[in-house]
């Protein structure tokens, strides 16, 4: 899935994503260590994996879009 980087903060190395229906996603230290990422920058399209259902959803994975 597709989506906007919205927040970062490099300290915790957590923030949130916009879906393409401008819907906010948070992520942890955990998805973005798995993405292999070093910095996420807001406005940046990114590719995420989502785990949950409903309120309980969150990003799990997330990686530059042209990882």
């Amino acid at each position: 899935m597709q989506a906007t980087a919205f927040t970062y903060d490099p300290e915790t190395r957590a923030g949130s994503v916009l879906l393409d229906d401008g819907t906010p996603l948070p992520f942890d230290a955990a998805a973005f260590d798995a993405g292999g990422l070093r910095m996420l920058r807001p406005g940046q399209r990114v590719r995420i994996e989502v785990a949950g259902e409903e309120a309980d959803r969150r990003v799990v994975f997330i990686t530059l879009q042209t990882f």
